[in-house]
C-alpha cells in the first residue's frame, strides 16, 4: 500500500508543528522546510486545519500552530481521513473486472487494509516526533522551536 502524496504531507506538516512551540511558522515556511510546492501544502493545510488539528492565522504575527487535538491526533485517524474509503484496488471501475461476483481477493485486501489502519489507530502525532525524530525536525526548521508534545500528554483523545 503506498500513502497518497497528500497524506504524507499531512502527516509530515502536523509532525513539524509538533515540534514548532515557540513559533508559528506560515504555510510557505512550512513547504520551504518539507521541500513541497507551497500550493499543494495549503491545501493540506487547509484540510488541517478544517479538521480541528491545525489552527492557521493570517496576518502579521499569523502562522500555523498544532491544536491539542492535534497534538493527540491519532495517525491512523489522519491516514483513514487523506485517504479516503476506497479500495486498495478497483474492482468496479470503467472496466470492472470479471472476477467481480466470487473474488477472495477484494476482502482479504480490505482486511489487509484495514489492519494497516489499526496499527496506526494507536500512535498519536506527538508518538511519532519522539527521539530521534524530533531532534531532526528541529535540524530542519528555519526558525526557533522547541519540543511541542510534553512526555506523558501523547495519549490519544480517541
Amino acid at each position: 500500500m503506498r500513502l497518497l502524496r497528500s497524506t504524507d504531507l499531512a502527516l509530515r506538516v502536523l509532525m513539524r508543528l509538533a515540534v514548532a512551540v515557540d513559533a508559528t511558522p506560515t504555510t510557505r515556511q512550512v513547504a520551504a522546510d518539507m521541500d513541497v510546492p507551497y500550493t499543494h501544502a495549503a491545501k493540506v493545510v487547509a484540510e488541517l486545519q478544517h479538521l480541528g488539528l491545525v489552527d492557521a492565522r493570517r496576518g502579521r504575527g499569523g502562522g500555523l500552530a498544532l491544536t491539542e487535538r492535534g497534538r493527540t491526533a491519532s495517525v491512523g485517524a489522519v491516514v483513514r481521513t487523506f485517504e479516503g474509503e476506497g479500495d486498495v484496488v478497483e474492482c468496479e471501475g470503467a472496466t470492472p473486472c470479471p472476477l467481480n461476483s466470487g473474488c477472495r481477493l477484494r476482502g482479504a485486501l480490505r482486511r489487509a487494509q484495514e489492519a494497516f489502519f489499526a496499527t496506526l489507530d494507536p500512535v498519536t502525532v506527538c508518538d511519532i516526533v519522539t527521539d530521534p525524530t524530533g531532534p531532526l525536525l528541529l535540524g530542519i526548521t528555519r526558525g526557533p522551536a522547541g519540543d511541542g508534545c510534553p512526555p506523558g500528554r501523547n495519549r490519544p483523545a480517541v
